[in-house]
């Protein structure tokens, strides 16, 4: 396998506060080494050429030229070439990058076909500043890695978020996402550490050391943001959003609400209600 890896010094974020840490250019030569892997760093993918299959997690993708592959911190890939087309592609890690997909994913993978966005110029042009190493080479990177970001946002509508990079257990990451996308059923500690694979006790402590929270905190803290998002923009009552949100009972609801909020649902919608409830 053919790889060329560059890696940039410290030197300051980019504007949008992410940091481009190696860009590297890699091609399939019959000695590919897959295996599954994590980083604590958001990675950029652009297949150049050839075909394969991308894993992650637990699902396989098949990528060919023009594939856009975006995989968050923490979340177990790899990529396999085929014997007959070999892969080729162009990898960006950014740290302190995190794409605010929906609530269950982690990553992405999208086939820029028309070349519209012209991802495929960033790609490169970024590769090639960090190989070359000319004059003020790191601040063109910077401002590469930020255009190429916003091409990302116009190409998928998906935002990104400015989160510190961290080693995160991977077992918590995947209760974490569970949460996300499942606040609404009844959840238990028991639950989540099964998710986790983990002993309960031992993971309500992992998960709180790697997140600053425990597990049911942050479970009921994402109950109420899904409240708030109701009580903006709708005009259920407050017993259905208590119910829609998980919470098991109206009178408990109130009182994290009011916990979290420093006052009441009602006063809540008041204050922050759009009063257009047409979608």
């Amino acid at each position: 396998m053919a790889c060329a890896r560059s890696e940039l010094p410290e030197f300051p974020a980019a504007p949008s506060g992410c940091r481009l840490l190696f860009s590297s250019h890699s091609k399939y030569e019959r000695d590919w080494q897959s295996y599954r892997h994590t980083h604590r760093f958001a990675e950029l993918f652009y297949v150049c050429a050839g075909n394969g299959s991308f894993c992650v997690e637990d699902n396989s993708f098949p990528i060919a030229r023009h594939t856009v592959i975006l995989v968050n911190p923490n979340i177990v890939h790899t990529e396999i070439s085929s014997q007959n087309s070999p892969l080729e592609y162009i990898s960006l890690g950014v740290e302190d990058l995190h794409f605010a997909f929906e609530a269950d994913r982690e990553y992405l993978i999208f086939h820029d076909f028309t070349a519209q966005s012209n991802l495929s110029f960033y790609f490169h042009s970024i590769h090639e500043e960090m190989e070359a190493r000319e004059a003020s080479y790191e601040a063109v990177c910077r401002s590469l890695l930020d255009i190429l970001l916003i091409k990302l946002l116009r190409a998928t509508r998906y935002p990104t978020e400015n989160t510190p990079s961290r080693s995160v257990n991977r077992e918590c990451s995947r209760a974490k996402r569970y949460i996300d996308a499942n606040f609404a059923l009844p959840l238990s500690l028991d639950d989540l550490a099964a998710v986790a694979h983990l002993n309960k006790y031992y993971f309500a402590h992992t998960f709180a050391q790697t997140y600053g929270i425990s597990p049911m905190n942050y479970l009921t803290q994402r109950r109420i943001i899904s409240s708030q998002e109701l009580l903006r923009s709708t005009d259920l009552g407050i017993a259905e959003i208590a119910h829609q949100c998980g919470f098991s009972s109206q009178s408990y609801f109130a009182q994290c609400f009011r916990r979290s909020c420093s006052m009441t649902a009602a006063q809540y919608r008041r204050q922050y209600s759009t009063g257009d409830f047409s979608v």
